[in-house]
């Protein structure tokens, strides 16, 4: 599963930051996620606060715990430092 599927949404709230990751194509399902405080690098794989999935996932959870497997490595990665741009050569005209 690609990890580009997925997009991290972060909102600020007076209690703290939300952080909602969603899968972008077929199935769509949404996880919101809370950076997990114990963890060495203070993120971790975050703690699952609430799971969105379409009702026709009922019972599959071998496709459930598939894609929140993802979803929660796509999480830690998105805190990452980003990688740097390449350099591009610009032609003044």
């Amino acid at each position: 599963m690609s990890l580009g599927h997925f997009l991290r949404i972060e909102r600020e709230e007076p209690d703290g930051s939300r952080h909602t990751v969603v899968h972008l194509q077929d199935p769509k399902f949404s996880m919101e996620l809370a950076p997990d405080r114990d963890a060495a690098d203070k993120v971790g794989k975050g703690v699952i606060k609430r799971i969105c999935v379409p009702n026709s996932w009922a019972g599959d959870y071998g496709s459930y715990g598939k894609l929140v497997s993802a979803a929660q490595e796509f999480f830690a990665q998105s805190f990452a430092e980003p990688a740097p741009k390449p350099v591009l050569r610009r032609v003044d005209r």
